[in-house]
């Protein structure tokens, strides 16, 4: 049985960190049931692996009453909106957790529930540069980047608030009492840097951005272009690591200036970037394997469930519309994550069945449909 086996979820229909999040609980053996808008075609949730879809018409009153009826009856309420949306619907943490108060009401937003940034429009660009973190990533002397959108929204946004539901699933084992989390991406992203923040004495980044040692101005711990213009990526850091870089790649060390020396590092890149450029990454790959020099392909999405480690361990799933995704981790010995491998919902796919288990009457279902206040989608789904 799956770690989250028995726990049902109400997960509002939104953009990539949310739906992050509800799968990140579907992988792992809650049920998901994803709340679409009525009279939408096509989703823009990717991240729709083992949910059900329900279609309400959240502008009607009833269509509220619904909602309201499957997250009372739930034990998880994930809603991605601006501050004060669910209020408006009357669907606030205070009218759910009075009709059931073990509940947990998860608020995955921007810059939170409070603060004078709490109604504002972002996105990961914004939520990253006032984490504080986006000031640190970049080349020198370049601009700061952010590195996709993968910080804010999905690791300082969707998977700590997958932790903030497993922790209050865990504190409500012992209490019989739900909670409201409130998960912020600025403050999961600030707090995903807690290594950059709690070693700013160590000297680590006393440099301008792109010339310290783990942000590429080492030229032992970067990524390099090959014969064949793909890419190693460089991690030897630590004195017995760097000595098999060397070996690797041909050099003498008495030839090459101190490793630490800082002021040597941009020609000694300049060495490296040479040498790296004469053989294939294939090549490299050959000499480094099997070495502790740190030194791994760049691997492309079409590659990285070729790679013999990856295929040994099975990292890489293939759904059966022969898409290919990583494996959920991490990996449970005994209630491991068992992700679904069918496709993706239609919007409105199980609105039926679902209202059926909240228990609705078919009656009652075939009013909701004709009102217009449900929307049912089954047939499209037999396609």
């Amino acid at each position: 049985m799956m770690a989250l086996a028995g726990v049902r979820v109400i997960e509002l229909a939104g953009l990539a960190p949310a739906p992050f999040c509800g799968m990140i609980l579907a992988d792992f053996g809650a049920k998901v049931i994803r709340i679409d808008r009525t009279k939408v075609a096509m989703t823009v949730d990717t991240q729709a692996r083992g949910k059900r879809s329900v279609t309400l018409n959240l502008k009607s009153p009833e269509g509220v009453e619904v909602l309201k009826t499957l997250c009372i009856k739930s034990d998880v309420v994930l809603e991605p909106f601006r501050k004060g949306v669910m209020e408006k619907l009357g669907l606030g943490p205070e009218e759910l957790l009075r009709e059931n108060p073990g509940l947990i009401y998860a608020r995955l937003t921007g810059y939170g529930q409070t603060g004078c940034y709490a109604k504002a429009a972002g996105h990961d660009i914004n939520y990253l540069a006032m984490s504080g973190m986006l000031s640190m990533l970049g080349r020198s002397s370049e601009k700061p980047y952010a590195p996709l959108n993968l910080l804010a929204d999905f690791a300082g946004g969707g998977l700590t608030c997958a932790l903030g539901v497993v922790l209050a699933l865990l504190e409500r084992s012992r209490s019989g009492r739900g909670q409201v989390i409130d998960a912020s991406m600025v403050e999961g992203s600030a707090y995903l840097g807690s290594f950059v923040w709690k070693s700013q004495s160590t000297g680590l980044w006393n440099r301008p951005r792109g010339q310290n040692l783990l942000d590429s101005g080492a030229p032992f711990y970067d990524t390099y272009c090959t014969a064949d213009g793909k890419y190693v990526a460089v991690g030897a850091i630590e004195p017995q690591f760097y000595d098999q870089l060397i070996q690797g790649l041909g050099l003498k060390a008495a030839d090459l200036p101190n490793q630490m020396s800082v002021s040597d590092w941009p020609e000694l890149k300049r060495t490296f970037t040479q040498v790296f450029a004469t053989k294939t990454q294939a090549e490299w790959s050959r000499i480094f394997d099997g070495t502790d020099a740190c030194v791994t392909p760049v691997l492309s999405l079409d590659e990285v469930g070729l790679h013999p480690h990856n295929q040994e361990r099975g990292s890489f799933l293939r759904n059966t519309q022969g898409e290919v995704s990583p494996r959920p981790a991490p990996v449970l010995s005994r209630s491991p994550a068992q992700p679904s491998l069918s496709r993706d919902p239609f919007i409105g796919e199980h609105t039926r069945p679902v209202l059926e288990e909240y228990g609705f009457q078919p009656a009652e279902i075939e009013r909701l449909v004709s009102a217009g206040v449900v929307e049912c989608n089954e047939a499209k789904a037999r396609l």
